[in-house]
């Protein structure tokens, strides 16, 4: 299944910087933070539950848990 973005390069490029877990941080940082910010969108925007959550934006349990 293939998954739509819902932000485009140019937002992606302005909101990027303000989130944690970024290669510039200390520590941990995320893995794929754009795909992580997708997952939350889809979540948003169709309403459905965390374990409806398409595989292609991850592993449910792991987006709902960060």
């Amino acid at each position: 299944m293939m998954i739509r973005n819902v932000l485009i390069d140019e937002q992606w490029k302005r909101i990027e910087p303000l989130l944690s877990g970024k290669p510039s941080d200390c520590g941990v940082t995320g893995r794929n933070n754009r795909l992580f910010l997708e997952a939350v969108l889809w979540v948003c925007r169709t309403g459905a539950p965390w374990r409806d959550l398409p595989e292609a934006l991850g592993s449910w349990h792991t987006v709902y848990t960060l």
